[in-house]
């Protein structure tokens, strides 16, 4: 067992998928990027070139981690952590300010994210606090411990500011859940995502009425679990600040470009030539595509270049426009395939820190994939967060080419840990 090849042990599944969405990917980024005049795939003076280059080097980078003994990315985790926080740190010294947000280093020509790299950091201490034997998410000291971990870079990126990034760590409360953080802390975030929107909307007075009645209710019907009326109380009475404070919030704290992203989810007084403009491309773009699409590189509003950051956070148009509904199943399904190959992996990890970081893979992909698509058909805000393996860019690909191959390392290297 121990003398198994890292071929004969690796999760073949997984990896197919991985070069199929890569390859899918750079294929739609060549075709929303084609100049007018055709050049070499490799000429770097094109985004495509550059995206092939940056593929290139993932080759070195998959070759390091499956080569790499597992134990260490366990031993070590606590480094890459403290590695991380001090690039997220040294972003406001030397970090580069682009539309408003230092959220990058600049290096020539060529960019660095590090809150790309960062998510796989905090995955890889997140999964080792979990896996010590003593922690358990039912006290509130480890749940603060926890917690904590995922709060420090969330902290450092709204800093940025940079909603987005920020978002996609706080969704490791699905990990945490998971592991037996109590459900409250998941239930207590939906009902204020949802009180805010509601309060923009609705008149608060409404709200805090509809929620009295609704506590009040709960209340009668569990007078025998021995409810304590106090706690009801007190959640009542954060409730009814949280909605009063929201139009504050709003008017005063968010920028004028956060509103106009949430003014265009909520359909609020929205200019479609301006604020709303990249959201009705967009929809347009995928809606023309039809069932069966327009076809590879002949995509109308595509090559029109009506969609602003086609290459970025709106590459699922292309596959939209181009490949049709039928097109864009084919990679919702492989995008899907992969999520569920990684929980079934994880599920079947020998030890808990393998199985909570492939729970941190997961949730990390997930939430990427289902925020950026999301925003494209006006179920959620525009926050700028990158479709993976998809879209444009070396920092989010390498991140994520590292994020998953070293939970198919782990993986690989479950034989062993018998």
């Amino acid at each position: 067992m121990r003398n198994q090849s890292i071929g004969s042990s690796i999760d073949w599944i997984t990896l197919l998928l991985y070069i199929a969405l890569v390859i899918m990917g750079w294929m739609t980024i060549y075709s929303a990027s084609l100049p007018l005049e055709e050049t070499s795939i490799f000429d770097l003076s094109q985004i495509y070139g550059r995206q092939m280059l940056f593929i290139g080097l993932t080759i070195p980078i998959i070759f390091i981690i499956l080569f790499t003994e597992a134990k260490l990315f366990e031993r070590f985790s606590f480094v890459f952590y403290g590695i991380g926080i001090v690039l997220l740190l040294g972003l406001f010294v030397f970090g580069k300010t682009i539309k408003g947000q230092t959220n990058w280093y600049q290096f020539g020509g060529f960019g660095f994210q590090p809150s790309e790299f960062v998510k796989t950091a905090t995955a890889l201490l997140l999964a080792k606090y979990l896996s010590y034997s003593q922690i358990n998410l039912k006290h509130t000291k480890d749940q603060l411990i926890g917690l904590a971990i995922v709060g420090l870079p969330v902290f450092l990126i709204l800093l940025q500011p940079d909603a987005g990034s920020a978002m996609i760590f706080i969704s490791l409360i699905f990990v945490l859940n998971r592991e037996g953080l109590p459900s409250w802390y998941f239930i207590s975030g939906i009902i204020a995502i949802a009180l805010f929107f509601l309060s923009l909307l609705i008149q608060p007075l409404y709200i805090i009425i509809a929620i009295l009645i609704i506590m009040i209710v709960h209340y009668v019907l569990n007078r025998k679990i021995s409810r304590n009326p106090i706690v009801y109380g007190l959640i009542y009475l954060v409730i009814v600040a949280f909605s009063f404070s929201v139009n504050y919030v709003y008017n005063n704290v968010l920028e004028s470009h956060q509103k106009d992203r949430i003014n265009v989810l909520i359909g609020d007084d929205v200019d479609m030539k301006k604020e709303g403009y990249n959201l009705n491309q967009s929809m347009i773009a995928i809606g023309s595509g039809g069932l069966l699409g327009k076809g590879y590189l002949e995509g109308t509003q595509t090559k029109g270049g009506f969609v602003p950051e086609q290459h970025t956070d709106y590459i699922f148009t292309t596959v939209g426009e181009e490949w049709g509904f039928f097109g864009s199943t084919l990679v919702i399904l492989l995008f899907v395939t992969l999520f569920l190959r990684i929980i079934y992996l994880a599920e079947n990890q020998k030890t808990k820190f393998s199985r909570v970081y492939g729970y941190c893979v997961a949730t990390y992909l997930f939430t990427h994939f289902f925020v950026n698509i999301a925003m494209l058909i006006k179920l959620f805000p525009t926050i700028g967060v990158p479709l993976p393996f998809f879209s444009y860019g070396g920092s989010s690909l390498w991140a994520f080419t590292i994020l998953l191959f070293i939970f198919i390392k782990l993986d690989a290297n479950k034989v062993n840990e018998w």
